[in-house]
């Protein structure tokens, strides 16, 4: 049993004597540059691997990067809507730093054109087609108004409504609002004017109601029967 483990001590130890002076003699070295694609536009958020040393890094918003490696490496970059890009570096570099500048070309997918509807099958299709779309409640109340002001204009008696009317009351209301703009709109009941004109004409009967025509049409008949009943006496 002790010649069986010296035999394999003997075995192992040279794998691990060779290991050694192989990390020993590896150098490693510093690869940066800048990504961008075919437009010499810089690529954020790249991924960049080291193969060998299974290390990575991302670029940065103006597409440069850095990464340790070693001689004979492979640099993997990837980005999302890019081509990937393996760059092998040479066996042969002794030097501390090495520039590479990368370009990622766009990776394009092409696809047949489809078309999204909202119905399962034509029958659904027909059936709301067929179906009249309820009214939203803007809608209604739009109506409502539209229906309100027809039947106010058209019940109104001895009112014109001309075009003229409606542009001078457009041309009033643009008027008001250019005097009044960056403060509190007019107020007609701090107006001493108004009240004065007010206050006149409630002298003059402005409340009173002045369409009597039924009184005046009984006075002239009781006036033509007393005409009649003088002239039979």
């Amino acid at each position: 049993m002790k010649r069986f483990l010296n035999i394999i001590f003997f075995l192992v130890l040279p794998l691990c004597l060779f290991k050694i002076q192989a990390q020993e003699t590896e150098r490693f070295f510093q690869v940066s540059g800048i990504i961008s694609d075919e437009e010499n536009n810089p690529l954020p958020n790249v991924g960049v691997v080291s193969i060998k040393l299974k290390r990575g890094t991302i670029s940065e918003r103006t597409g440069i990067y850095s990464i340790t490696s070693t001689p004979g490496d492979t640099i993997f970059y990837r980005a999302l809507g890019f081509k990937r890009k393996l760059v092998i570096l040479p066996d042969d570099f002794t030097g501390r730093h090495y520039s590479l500048d990368v370009k990622l070309g766009i990776d394009t997918i092409p696809i047949d054109n489809v078309v999204v509807l909202p119905w399962k099958s034509y029958s659904e299709f027909i059936k709301d087609m067929s179906t009249p779309a309820p009214l939203g409640p803007e809608i209604e109340n739009m109506n409502r108004n539209i229906a309100s002001i027809e039947e106010a204009i058209s019940t109104t008696v001895d009112v014109k409504i001309t075009p003229e009317a409606g542009y001078r009351y457009a041309m009033q209301q643009q008027f008001r609002n250019n005097i009044t703009k960056g403060q509190y709109p007019i107020n007609n009941l701090l107006n001493p004017f108004a009240w004065s004109k007010f206050i006149n004409g409630l002298q003059h009967g402005l409340l009173k109601n002045q369409d009597t025509p039924a009184k005046p049409a009984k006075v002239k008949q009781k006036k033509q029967k007393r005409r009649n009943k003088s002239g039979k006496e």
